[in-house]
């Protein structure tokens, strides 16, 4: 449960959330990018930031298999941790503001605690075994 909150899809995880509204904002700030990195960089930021988000609705999906559930958020934190190489390599050629990149990685590392977190939790997320 998140806040009290019934989850009934991933949607409402509030740390699916914090990934949604992390990507969108990495998205608006890639829109800014030099053309030339439209098939490196803006690409590459772009997918691993969105594949946070897809990887913890398929962990969702998941549920009911443990290892799973863990694989996919393992996947996830993976992702989220590119997404903050992307950010310093987007700060460092200047593409943004180093006081922007900066949030984000911050917001990543709180998305990385949750999702750790629910990886050492799993059996508080996943849902009960049949036998």
């Amino acid at each position: 449960m998140t806040q009290g909150k019934r989850i009934e899809k991933h949607q409402d995880l509030e740390v699916y959330d914090r990934a949604f509204d992390a990507a969108m904002h990495i998205f608006e700030l890639t829109k800014k990018f030099p053309d030339e990195e439209r098939y490196t960089l803006t690409d590459q930021i772009r997918r691993s930031s969105r594949s946070v988000c897809a990887n913890l609705a398929e962990a969702w999906r998941k549920r009911a298999y443990v290892a799973a559930f863990k694989n996919k958020l393992s996947d996830a934190t993976g992702e989220a941790a590119e997404t903050q190489v992307w950010l310093h390599f987007s700060a460092g050629c200047r593409y943004i503001p180093q006081d922007e990149a900066n949030a984000l990685t911050q917001a990543y590392d709180g998305i990385l605690r949750t999702l750790v977190g629910m990886i050492t939790h799993a059996e508080s997320w996943t849902l009960p075994s049949k036998g």
